[in-house]
């Protein structure tokens, strides 16, 4: 009897376990080595079908041409970025659209303070860095790439979704 006992409540604790666990890869880069910006490029480049970028500061010229090449491939590339923090004449966010990018400024929080990506909706990159050169070369910051991990990706996806619906689309400036 008290093995019966063991078993029935080993299978019911197996039960509460969630059946789709993501098995992927987890890779870390840090700034100002390098390894943060040279993750963040490889994210992008893995892309084929989509790349959803939302952003605090956004001014990287690699990165930026990297969204570009990723459209280029035919990859659906979004960005959300936050209106105080981009709304220059020239930014990031204004070539891209010159580029024809689609790229939407939201200004409904005090700092839309996001910075992550997800690529393919399966895969997600995310940490402290903004997507600028200080981001990359000046500041210690770090980045984090999980790869293949749909059920993660799918909750970054609602989220950016969310933020894409409130935000407003910006047109050519120059």
């Amino acid at each position: 009897m008290q093995r019966t006992t063991k078993s029935v409540i080993s299978m019911i604790v197996l039960l509460m376990i969630p059946l789709f666990v993501d098995a992927g890869e987890v890779r870390v880069g840090f700034s100002p080595s390098g390894s943060a910006q040279k993750l963040v490029l490889e994210a992008i480049g893995e892309a084929r079908v989509s790349v959803d970028l939302a952003a605090y500061s956004f001014t990287s010229k690699p990165v930026s041409l990297a969204l570009l090449q990723a459209k280029k491939r035919g990859v659906l590339v979004r960005v959300v970025a936050d209106k105080k923090a981009n709304d220059d004449r020239y930014t990031a966010v204004t070539f891209l659209v010159h580029k024809g990018i689609e790229v939407r400024l939201n200004g409904n929080y005090a700092i839309q303070h996001n910075k992550f990506l997800v690529v393919d909706a399966k895969s997600v990159q995310t940490g402290s860095m903004n997507y600028t050169k200080s981001g990359d070369s000046r500041n210690a910051e770090n980045v984090v790439y999980l790869r293949d991990m749909p059920e993660t990706a799918k909750q970054y996806t609602r989220e950016f979704n969310r933020l894409w619906a409130e935000s407003e689309r910006i047109d050519a400036k120059y």
